[in-house]
């Protein structure tokens, strides 16, 4: 039975141009630049909504596999999902495919056994961790593979914020609804910037893929007529942000977002601030309970910016929300990995899906609508006391006005989790809040009292053991400022070997004369 996410698949010749929006050619340009990547025609896409729909087309993709495929994930946990994808690539693997899987260390970390891993290389399965816990890198461990991608036989791809969990798959036999997420599958000429995006992390954590292995783009078929942007953000590269700016300073009539950890940074913030007071209907859809409790006042202490420039802020009301999504005037969308903070735009390898195509859109539109008759709305109301604000939930039906007033849910969530992202945009929250407290760069709220409150008995406490036990803080810094020091020294001295190695001159600057002018 077709779900109501229904395959997007054309028939006809590629187009020349994405459709739906005026000077198109110059909105193309500055995408392009901005985000390193190209706009690739000729693709057919489909929305796939929850592991319901995902895991059984990524298994079929799998097991229908006849020359390769790339496996790259942040979680690949060792239980019955993990099972069930672990045989599918090791069949595969016996039967004499190329079989190359990626998992980051920190989402694997006490999730699956080095067994579970070793089982898959004694099948066949060439299998790399990415970025380790490594003495010669102490803040190496920032940067996370945060991607949710698979490519098959350069025929067919998926690009995701679902990750491989039982989580996600929920308990139905015991009323525990899967995770909320989103993904799409790709066929076409895109699949080789997928590809392409693996080969890229692939061979940072070692030996890259042999010449000749990857299909180019001219050689794959076109499967529809659908406009993909394959975005595959890097450390540092900040592609994906500049690109959401751009989405957020185009956007004409609607901007509707969805995010599992958000934290956006000023910049990104006076971006969609300035698109609501400019009168488009922006939305942002949030978890309304987090798999990090201590985490909650932190996601709402940045609601209030928000809602003053007229943003509409949504809490889902279900198990958990970990999609990652934007659709813009009906005609641009997003799905991906990416979440709207600095670790996702900074830190992390990330790849997500930019469409241009005004049924994806439409699609992404109507599951948005549909995810928000299961949300509760956050407006800003005043008390009567003088000068206090505080936050009220109402129920929304998709109107402004509530039709009553709901109190606030507390959503159990099971097992344990939480992620590189939510913990990077938790620390990014805390640090505006506390240095708006320290510095008085910006009013504080009434909603920020809570945490500063945390952070300032928590620092009453390492004061108190510092006085008391002054080894107990002084050990532990002296010992992290040695260890920062001998990695810098080896760093410096592998750096120096390669030089001479190559044959490199030490570089100088001389300068010449008239060079000042």
């Amino acid at each position: 039975m077709e779900s109501r996410s229904e395959a997007i698949i054309a028939d006809s010749a590629i187009v020349s141009e994405p459709p739906g929006r005026p000077n198109s050619a110059l909105l193309d340009q500055a995408f392009t630049r901005a985000a390193g990547a190209p706009l690739v025609m000729g693709n057919g896409v489909r929305l796939l909504k929850d592991a319901t729909e995902n895991y059984p087309v990524w298994l079929a993709a799998i097991r229908n596999a006849e020359h390769r495929i790339y496996f790259e994930n942040y979680i690949f946990r060792e239980d019955e999902i993990g099972a069930e994808f672990a045989e599918a690539l090791k069949s595969k693997a016996r039967d004499g495919l190329r079989v190359r899987v990626i998992y980051d260390w920190m989402g694997g970390l006490g999730k699956t056994s080095r067994k579970f891993w070793r089982a898959l290389r004694d099948a066949g399965v060439d299998v790399r961790c990415f970025n380790p816990l490594r003495l010669s890198g102490p803040f190496d461990w920032v940067h996370r593979d945060h991607r949710k991608t698979i490519a098959v036989d350069g025929r067919v791809g998926f690009i995701s914020g679902l990750c491989v969990d039982k989580l996600w798959a929920g308990r139905p036999e015991r009323g525990v609804e899967p995770w909320r997420d989103t993904g799409i599958e790709v066929r076409g000429p895109a699949l080789c910037d997928i590809e392409h995006a693996f080969a890229r992390v692939w061979a940072a954590i070692g030996t890259p893929l042999p010449d000749g292995e990857l299909a180019s783009r001219e050689s794959m078929v076109p499967a529809g007529d659908v406009a993909v942007r394959i975005v595959a953000n890097a450390p540092g590269a900040t592609g994906l942000f500049r690109l959401d700016q751009l989405i957020a300073a185009a956007a004409r009539r609607t901007l509707w977002l969805t995010d599992a950890y958000f934290a956006g940074v000023p910049p990104y913030v006076q971006a969609l601030r300035a698109a609501a007071l400019d009168g488009v209907d922006v939305r942002l859809l949030v978890p309304g309970a987090s798999d990090i409790r201590i985490l909650r006042p932190l996601s709402q202490s940045g609601y209030r910016p928000l809602l003053e420039a007229g943003i509409r802020v949504f809490e889902w009301k279900g198990t958990m929300l970990h999609a990652k999504t934007a659709v813009s005037d009906c005609c641009w969308a997003r799905v991906g990995s990416s979440n709207l903070n600095v670790a996702s735009w900074v830190g992390n390898y990330e790849l997500d899906a930019v469409i241009e195509d005004e049924r994806v859109a439409a699609t992404l539109e109507a599951m948005y609508l549909g995810d928000l008759d299961r949300s509760t709305e956050i407006v800003l109301r005043p008390r009567r006391r003088r000068g206090e604000l505080h936050f009220d939930a109402y129920k929304t039906a998709g109107a402004r006005t509530a039709a009553a007033r709901q109190g606030r849910e507390t959503i159990g969530i099971s097992g344990a989790g939480g992620s590189a992202s939510r913990a990077a945009a938790g620390a990014l929250r805390l640090g505006r809040t506390v240095g708006a407290a320290l510095t008085e760069q910006r009013v504080l709220e009434p909603a920020e009292a809570r945490l500063l409150a945390l952070v300032g008995t928590a620092l009453l406490g390492v004061a108190a053991a510092a006085s008391f036990w002054p080894l107990l803080i002084a050990a532990p810094v002296c010992a992290l400022l040695v260890w920062i020091a001998l990695a810098l020294l080896a760093r410096a001295y592998s750096l120096r070997r390669t030089r001479r190695a190559r044959g490199q001159p030490k570089m100088r600057v001389v300068r010449t004369p008239g060079e000042h002018r």
